[in-house]
């Protein structure tokens, strides 16, 4: 790649651009900050063409970049091919010109305090020429000290040709206590993250949904180190506005966090404007949960469906100057199709959409061949139902007996479960016969928000719900937005066209919960108290089943309020 000049060459003449070019071929040593006639050919060359000069040098030496500016602007190139070195420093350092009126030392403007924390350069070098001599001030970053808010410092040096600095000792030293702020981070192998929403000034409690987006960080594996809340309404460009989007960046940087975390679904355009931005990793809240998705898939027909899902969802987000996919390569965010197929063009993503829905279509009709012989051997299928992280699999399993993966995390289990069940258990019944033998079926936790992109993806696992003779509805009676969970499933059966079909509510998690609060659900709810955890209510729960399975969809159900558990 040839050396070329960037910034703001315009109304130069060719030969004051050869001039500028020169720069590439001098170069400083490792040891040292700035070389004395580095500095001065761009102290002499910025006064001539009244503009300021800067040069990014890497450590060893080799000038990467020389910029042109204003007389008070410097214009820094997209730096997006510089990796972060260790420390999650960039490896270069911004050497330039001040051109400060009447001033007699060096100073550094704060625009470029912004772009060395912002950045993360290793040091940022101001020069000018003072009475004969070279002065200069350096500025670098420092672990945030709370009670002064500080993250950097500087040094002004009055007279560059009697300076001394061994820069690779230096640089090493302020690696070091940098790495410092961030070692449990790294002790705890976690990414860090700070999360971001903006809301309604009309809505109440947003607290509610960051805890959720918290929850959900926490399955993916990311600590949340911040977080940060704005009443507002969304900037279409930016979603928190440029302002607060810069401020937020360096907050990060200050917290030593890699990620943002957005409580929304950006639109493609609003995620490449912040990718754009920043050298961290952006995710909405619909990333964050297909990223879960990637990681929980476990059968063939779950991987399928996420596959699906994720390339449907980063289509409109792939441009071929964007950078912000490449950073989801990998880690959080970039499971799945995301590690593959971050490259091939738009046509070969539509043409695998294809050929995955093609293979789903034909999981739906294996799916339909199952029901069919269910059918003919006149089995009810239950299907148990409700918010993520209920209780919903740890009842399945106590149940059917069955290992299923029952976690205190969101989205634990995403690929669904049949297993044959007794109603009630045979040793309940007064003769010694068996009872009634029903399928039991465990599906994914519903949530608020969730991306369309993977309600059509799991569209074949969900129809075993329109085959279900009964929906149990299990309810987290320990969760104080119990009510508003249920609510949220209800609206997703309601959009299913499932509001009519025959639903029973369980209570679970009776032993975590304050016993006022379980029977004001059970009075608003009409639901069956249990404590799969416990053992508590399950053989009653059984025989409540038996009776609506019993009962024609067309007669009227009983009320549950009045069982004795």
């Amino acid at each position: 790649m040839p050396n070329v000049v960037a910034g703001n060459t315009k109304g130069l003449a060719q030969s004051e651009i050869r001039a500028v070019s020169k720069l590439f071929q001098r170069s400083v040593s490792p040891d040292e900050i700035v070389s004395l006639d580095l500095a001065r050919e761009m102290v002499t060359l910025a006064e001539h063409l009244r503009r300021r000069i800067g040069v990014l040098i890497n450590r060893q030496g080799r000038i990467e970049e020389v910029i042109l500016g204003t007389k008070e602007i410097l214009f820094l190139p997209d730096l997006g091919r510089y990796r972060l070195g260790r420390g999650r420093l960039r490896n270069l350092r911004l050497v330039f010109t001040d051109l400060t009126n009447n001033k007699n030392e060096a100073t550094i403007p704060y625009d470029i305090y912004t772009d060395l924390e912002r950045l993360r350069f290793d040091a940022v070098v101001g020069l000018r020429s003072a009475r004969n001599r070279v002065s200069m001030a350096y500025a670098y970053l420092i672990p945030t000290n709370e009670s002064e808010n500080a993250t950097t410092h500087t040094e002004v040096v009055s007279d560059l040709g009697a300076f001394e600095l061994d820069y690779r000792e230096f640089i090493s030293s302020v690696e070091q206590s940098l790495s410092a702020e961030v070692v449990q981070l790294d002790a705890d192998d976690q990414v860090g993250a700070v999360i971001v929403g903006v809301y309604d000034k009309a809505d109440d409690d947003p607290e509610v949904s960051q805890l959720e987006l918290r929850e959900l960080a926490r399955t993916a594996g990311v600590k949340i180190v911040d977080a940060v809340i704005q009443k507002r309404r969304p900037d279409p460009k930016t979603y928190i506005g440029s302002g607060k989007l810069e401020e937020l960046v360096i907050r990060c940087i200050r917290l030593g966090a890699d990620m943002l975390i957005f409580d929304t679904e950006l639109k493609p355009s609003q995620w490449r404007s912040i990718t754009n931005s920043t050298d961290l990793k952006v995710l909405d809240r619909s990333m964050l949960i297909l990223d879960i998705f990637a990681q929980r898939a476990q059968s063939s027909e779950g991987r399928l469906q996420v596959e699906l899902a994720q390339l449907k969802y980063n289509l409109p987000r792939l441009a071929d100057q964007d950078s912000g996919l490449s950073r989801l390569s990998g880690g959080i965010g970039g499971r799945g199709p995301g590690e593959t197929k971050l490259e091939v063009g738009r046509r070969r993503i539509r043409d695998k959409i294809a050929e995955l829905e093609r293979r789903i279509e034909r999981v739906r009709s294996a799916r339909d061949f199952r029901r069919t012989r269910r059918r003919e051997n006149q089995l009810q299928l239950v299907s148990v139902v409700g918010y993520t992280n209920v209780g919903k699999s740890t009842l399945f399993n106590l149940l059917t007996g069955s290992t299923v993966t029952a976690e205190n995390k969101l989205f634990a289990t995403l690929d669904p479960s049949q297993r044959r069940l007794y109603l009630p258990p045979a040793i309940a019944l007064e003769d010694g016969g068996v009872g009634r033998t029903v399928i039991l079926s465990d599906t994914v936790g519903f949530i608020r928000k969730l991306p369309k992109e993977l309600e059509t993806a799991f569209q074949a696992t969900l129809e075993e719900l329109y085959e279900a003779s009964l929906l149990v509805h299990v309810v987290d009676a320990s969760d104080k937005d119990a009510v508003g969970k249920y609510n949220a499933v209800r609206k997703i059966l309601t959009q299913m066209e499932l509001a009519d079909a025959p639903e029973l509510v369980v209570l679970n998690k009776i032993d975590a919960a304050n016993g006022e609060t379980v029977q004001a659900l059970k009075n608003e709810l009409s639901g069956v108290t249990v404590s799969a955890a416990k053992r508590i209510g399950i053989g009653d729960l059984l025989k409540v089943i038996d009776a609506r399975l019993s009962i024609p969809q067309s007669a009227p159900q009983p009320v549950l309020t009045d069982i004795e558990l």
